[in-house]
């Protein structure tokens, strides 16, 4: 059962985003303990803090005018949240992606536009949130994301790095954990030619309360299964995914080693 467990939310307003601060948009953090390729991460130690810590201060320090809220699947995270200040839902622990649980936080709230920033994102940057939020500001987006260029040829082929190939219009085509587009032509190396046109995708995406509201109402797609990626149940469901291009990579952590590739000052 969905649960508030925190203090009366406050209001913030944007005055730098080109939209009506009564749609300023909200973060909802999904945040679940169960993780196969490294248990109870969300709890590891990040220099001295739980990981999630890390990921809830970077947000509030880069985006302080922003509402912001976690989605949890347990008390375990719930209370390290609380004890912090942060705003806290207790969500189904069933649920079967982070959009899943951002929906049904979102039933309480009535958000009309909400930003999905991964709890395993401790470097986020401000241009990120900025970038989702402004994409909504279109009337024909229900959903935005972001992408960067691969900068290696070991994380393209990397099936923890998610690449996206786009159409001319910066809409996305398709997801995968495989190194798509897969040259035919074996005469020239993937990492210059291929990786040029498949971008790392960057969990993070903004939301319309719509979409968000047929989400919760769906299955998980076929493609969503075999993948492990939610973004390919909303593809599935007929929705365009707009992906905005940045220079400025975020550092997720996946596996206990990707914690020690970031300096947390």
């Amino acid at each position: 059962m969905l649960g508030f467990a925190c203090a009366n939310p406050r209001s913030y307003s944007i005055s730098n985003l080109f939209m009506d601060s009564k749609l300023s948009p909200t973060i909802i953090v999904p945040a679940r303990l169960a993780s196969v390729r490294f248990p109870k991460k969300l709890l590891a130690d990040a220099d001295g803090k739980p990981l999630i810590l890390r990921t809830a201060d970077r947000i509030r320090s880069q985006v302080p005018e922003f509402d912001l809220y976690f989605g949890v699947d347990g008390d375990e995270l719930k209370n390290v949240l609380e004890n912090s200040g942060y705003k806290v839902f207790l969500t189904n622990p069933a649920l079967q992606s982070g959009t899943d649980r951002i929906a049904e936080v979102n039933q309480i709230l009535k958000k009309k536009l909400v930003i999905n920033v991964q709890a395993d994102e401790p470097m986020v940057e401000r241009e990120h949130i900025l970038l989702l939020s402004n994409a909504l500001s279109s009337d024909d987006v229900s959903i935005s994301t972001l992408a960067s260029p691969f900068l290696t040829k070991e994380d393209f082929l990397d099936p923890n790095q998610v690449k996206v190939v786009l159409d001319n219009s910066d809409h996305a085509l398709y997801f995968s954990r495989t190194p798509i587009p897969y040259s035919r032509d074996q005469s020239f190396s993937r990492s210059e030619h291929a990786a040029s046109f498949g971008l790392k995708h960057m969990g993070l995406y903004g939301y319309k309360k719509e979409f968000l509201e047929d989400f919760i109402s769906s299955q998980p797609s076929e493609l969503e299964k075999i993948e492990k990626l939610e973004q390919l149940r909303a593809l599935q469901l007929g929705y365009r995914i707009v992906v905005k291009k940045t220079n400025k990579v975020s550092v997720g952590v996946d596996v206990p080693a990707d914690l020690q590739k970031i300096h947390f000052s």
